[in-house]
């Protein structure tokens, strides 16, 4: 419990040259199976901010903290994990990395994704993959990847990730650790590289429900920076909620688009809540068949008017000029993206073109709308909607990422909050074969601490937190 190290960091129960240390001695033995850090800073300097940060206190005084490579910190590269920005060092921090360092926290490094965010496996990244520490054969989901595997691994107790259509609960997942993705609105984007902005939000990922509440409510807040940003903040971290009494939806159409083996544990979990006073009823969202569609076609567009500024000359990959602009922009953004990305701008921008931008992006933003009122009139009957987090358990490395489509369905559960502007966490909810299940629960608008609270109580009735997962 991160309450607990801060309160012996301080104390002196645990030295903090050791603390660092030993973090630094796991990683350097396993990190080149899992490859969960793009960026590792040096051990020394991580010591000495330790120890000023214990000294000066805060909620996270002298707490190393792994953030995801798509989120700006100043003097530390940040790649995207893309060629295109493999040598970028920004010149200022995230206002959610503004807040960390505020409470104390200590970037430990920066995490592997998939390129510019666009992915389910981790395994779109220029940097390579990272393997789930559960089984090294197997993704740990995306893009996220490398912040849940870096919790799965022991490294740290905290990450950041970023959740665009599931990329924070995908990992969280598949990586038996805890994840949230926020109401929109309630945590800042400035500083967060840009993939779909009427989607994307930062949000936090832990190794138990109360860091993760912890986390949040540090993150959370308006910021006069990012004009999306609403009045709201969390003054103190979720206690926690028992479950007895809770009204629970269970997504019905969402368990038949899920494998067997993965509704099993999600079955036998809804059964235990059950036992414990939760009122559980079988609901249907609605237009389920028709989420994953829409959020396509309308994060591709975005990703498409959001990285035509990568041309080599104002941002990213510049090896060629060739005195032609066309030839000079192609090739540059030719050799810096890597086929995912090329293949979602391509995508993206034959949506745009004229003659289909009614056809398909005003129809998605139609399904969108109707999506958002199934789950308003859901949330009039239910305190949270459950389903499985993912459709599947983790795939082996090498198994989607030649098969956009079959990746893509991946996301077909996570995806409806995204569209929705709802917070959805995702919860270890047991084991199929020695692989992680999640359970995920959705909250309406802005009941991010409501879901936090139950989560608490649904870890300790599932005995599903705080894992490592068992790599020598």
């Amino acid at each position: 419990m991160i309450n607990k190290l801060v309160e012996d960091l301080k104390n002196g129960n645990l030295d903090p040259e050791e603390y660092v240390a030993k973090t630094f001695e796991r990683i350097n033995k396993l990190d080149k199976k899992i490859n969960a850090f793009i960026t590792l800073r040096d051990e020394e300097e991580v010591k000495k901010e330790v120890k000023e940060s214990i000294k000066r206190g805060g909620k996270l005084a002298g707490v190393l903290i792994a953030v995801k490579d798509v989120i700006s910190t100043k003097g530390i590269r940040t790649t995207c994990a893309s060629k295109m920005l493999s040598d970028y060092i920004p010149p200022y921090d995230a206002t959610v990395i503004e807040k960390l360092k505020n409470e104390g926290a200590v970037i430990l490094g920066k995490t592997n994704m998939d390129e510019f965010a666009m992915g389910s496996t981790t395994e779109t990244s220029y940097f390579g993959p990272t393997r789930n520490p559960w089984d090294l054969e197997r993704t740990p989901g995306g893009s996220s990847g490398g912040s849940g595997a870096a919790l799965a691994a022991g490294y740290v107790d905290l990450a950041l990730g970023s959740d665009t259509g599931g990329s924070i609960r995908a990992p969280a997942a598949f990586t038996a650790t805890f994840g949230l993705k926020p109401s929109y609105g309630t945590v800042s984007r400035y500083g967060l590289i840009a993939y779909a902005n009427s989607l994307e939000q930062i949000g936090p990922m832990a190794k138990n429900a109360e860091d993760l509440g912890l986390l949040y409510s540090i993150i959370a807040g308006e910021d006069d920076k990012d004009a999306t940003t609403i009045k709201y903040s969390v003054d103190n971290p979720p206690g926690e909620i028992p479950i007895k009494g809770i009204k629970i939806g269970v997504l019905s159409d969402i368990l038949e688009m899920s494998d067997k083996s993965v509704v099993s544990v999600i079955r036998t979990a809804i059964d235990k809540l059950s036992s414990e006073g939760a009122i559980i009823e079988e609901t249907k969202l609605g237009y389920a068949e028709y989420a994953l569609p829409a959020y396509y076609i309308i994060a591709m567009s975005e990703a498409s008017s959001n990285l035509a500024r990568y041309d080599g000359v104002r941002y990213g990959y510049s090896k060629h000029f060739e005195g032609n602009w066309i030839e000079t922009f192609s090739k540059n953004r030719g050799e810096g993206f890597g086929m995912e990305v090329k293949r979602r701008i391509l995508l993206g921008s034959f949506i745009l073109s004229a003659g289909y931008y009614e056809e398909y992006y005003i129809k998605a933003l139609k399904v969108r709308r109707l999506i958002k009122n199934s789950l308003d009139q859901l949330f009039s009957k239910y305190d949270v909607l459950l389903s499985p987090t993912m459709p599947v358990l983790p795939p082996k490395i090498g198994e989607v990422i030649n098969d956009p489509i079959k990746m893509y369905a991946m996301d077909v559960n996570t995806v409806i909050a995204n569209l929705a502007a709802v917070p959805a966490i995702s919860i270890p909810a047991g084991f199929y074969n020695n692989l992680p299940v999640g359970l995920q629960m959705m909250g309406r608008y802005l009941s991010d601490t409501m879901l936090i609270g139950i989560s608490i109580n649904i870890e300790k009735i599932l005995n599903m937190h705080d894992l490592t997962a068992p790599i020598v």
